[in-house]
């Protein structure tokens, strides 16, 4: 279970990071700032459930 957790933060950051890149080639900053907050959200959810495991 932890490894799909693991594979779902993984993936928000893909995204977020997706989204900052589109954002600055569209010079979108309302895009580039849901990337980060995608980004920041993914990593503080996948350090929570790494401690929570352990």
């Amino acid at each position: 279970m932890k490894y799909v957790l693991a594979l779902v933060a993984l993936l928000g950051v893909a995204l977020g990071v997706a989204g900052v890149v589109y954002g600055e080639a569209d010079d979108s900053p309302g895009l580039q700032l849901l990337g980060v907050a995608l980004v920041v959200g993914a990593v503080v959810f996948g350090v929570r459930t790494a401690r929570r495991s352990r």
